[in-house]
């Protein structure tokens, strides 16, 4: 996280001291303009460490240190004296001050005392940080596995852990992209620093910017006090973004930038602010799909993908299948207080035998819903939800199990890139228009059933040009449906 320094000492010959003693990257020093209200310039300037004289505190009134720290930010305060006096000191102290500066001491002694200031705040600024961002720990151990195709997978991971290269982590909806990217961050050279993860997908556009890159005040219609960015906050860490493919043009253009100069210019700014954060992005879209219908740069792409991660789905790894759920029946057993022991075998056989197109974020509800609603010391086949606990055999099972009808015959005069396109619209296409067939045109469902965002099925509506008011039943037909259930058990969250 960058440490913001605001200095209101009157002299500028004194302000040039502390931002010589401070000059070092992740630091920032901000006069104070003369004549201009302390207080109110923190309540509108983001801030750590406040220097600030003590003849000037006077001036203000004995509980001048106690308003600069209730504001928003709760800045550390340096008051600097003229004259070395212990009275002076202990009283200043005592209201609050972190520290008392002699004008008069050295440079090397103002250094040490400031540098000293700011790595304290910093360390508590990280803390509180980890707090609001409700930071959850991870190790790699958490994917230990004993399927071939994860233990390659791993082998590659533990290989990446310690640089400082970008990563692009690919996988289906609810594979652990983000579990996998604090797991990696947690094992890293920067584990001290802070993990901020940000989903792309559920943010406007103007909203996304100034999340990431932050703004000053008056930036724009209600931006009444400046906002640290994202980047800003996880200087000297990782910064996660899920969901990059739905990053907007103008977007991609400014993240490029970032990567290759590392420094970002908050939304109406104008001063470059360098950060120093390590990249993770992720994404279940087709990017190289999405670079040949030209929605995604390929200059960003080779720039976020120096090393890509592809995580395999959980159908790819059965194996894995059995543990996964005697750990989530534990955890769940202890969360919601069940006395649940384990799971019955008709109920784990039907586990292990279902394609999990959720993956483990649909495993994971499925293991929820059973251990809340089971009546038994552990889990049955009843306790499953109906697609789960259904036999392969008989007519339905049969009719699952068919083979499906052979696509047509490829035209082989053709380049390989533009069928495959080709089939992968269609495809594309004929799964949207069966789900807002099945959801009524309502795009909060969709999104739903289909694990992804509300902005990303708008978009593949945009692209396929299909219309959610196309598939809305008519009113006569509304009236008389029933009443909308709940979220279907092993939806994503």
């Amino acid at each position: 996280m960058i440490l913001r320094v605001a200095c209101a000492l009157a002299r500028a010959q004194r302000a040039l001291r502390v931002e010589q003693a401070l000059d070092e990257r992740g630091v920032v020093v901000a006069r104070v303009p003369a004549g201009e209200d302390l207080r109110a310039w923190l309540e509108r300037t983001p801030s750590d460490l406040v220097c600030v004289e003590e003849r000037a505190l006077r001036a203000r009134g004995a509980p001048a240190i106690a308003d600069l720290r209730a504001t928003q930010d709760h800045p550390e305060v340096v008051v600097f004296v003229e004259v070395e006096d212990p009275e002076t000191r202990a009283r200043l102290l005592a209201q609050g001050a972190i520290a008392v500066v002699f004008h008069g001491v050295s440079d090397q002694g103002l250094r040490d005392a400031l540098r000293a200031f700011v790595e304290r705040r910093r360390d508590d600024a990280q803390r509180r940080l980890r707090h609001r961002l409700v930071e959850r720990r991870s190790a790699l151990d958490d994917f230990s596995s004993r399927s071939p195709a994860m233990t390659d997978f791993l082998r590659v991971v533990r290989r990446v852990v310690d640089s400082e290269t970008s990563l692009l982590i690919l996988g289906e909806t609810g594979t652990g992209k983000e579990h996998l990217a604090r797991a990696i961050h947690a094992e890293s050279a920067r584990r001290r620093g802070p993990f901020v993860a940000l989903h792309c997908a559920a943010l406007s556009e103007s909203l996304l910017e100034s999340e990431l890159f932050g703004h000053v005040a008056g930036a724009f219609t209600g931006a009444v006090r400046a906002r640290r960015g994202y980047f800003e906050l996880a200087d000297r860490g990782t910064l996660f973004l899920d969901e990059v493919g739905e990053l907007p043009p103008h977007l991609q253009v400014k993240l490029l930038r970032v990567l290759q100069e590392r420094t970002i210019v908050p939304v109406g700014g104008e001063e470059p602010l360098e950060v120093d954060v390590r990249l993770m992005a992720a994404t279940n879209r087709d990017l190289q799909a999405a670079m040949r219908a030209e929605t995604f740069r390929s200059d960003l792409f080779f720039r976020l993908a120096v090393v890509t991660l592809t995580v395999p789905p959980l159908r790819a790894r059965a194996e894995d299948i059995p543990a996964l759920v005697a750990s989530y029946v534990e955890h769940f057993r202890g969360r919601l207080g069940r006395p649940v022991q384990g799971v019955a075998p008709a109920a784990l056989e039907a586990l292990v035998r279902h394609p999990w197109p959720g993956n483990v974020r649909e495993l994971i509800n499925v293991l929820e819903r059973a251990v809340l609603l089971t009546t038994g010391p552990e889990v049955g086949l009843e306790d499953l939800p109906e697609e789960i606990r259904a036999p392969r055999g008989g007519a339905a099972g049969a009719a699952a199990a068919a083979p499906p009808a052979a696509p047509p015959a490829p035209d082989l005069d053709r380049p390989w890139a533009q069928v495959r396109d080709e089939a992968a619209r269609a495809l594309e296409a004929r799964y949207f228009r069966r789900l807002l067939e099945a959801t009524g045109g309502r795009i909060g469902e969709a999104a739903r059933r289909a694990g992804l965002s509300p902005r990303a099925v708008f978009a593949a509506l945009r692209r396929l040009d299909l219309r959610k008011e196309d598939f809305r039943p008519a009113p006569a037909a509304r009236s008389a449906a029933p009443g909308p259930e709940g979220p279907a058990p092993g939806g994503g969250r």
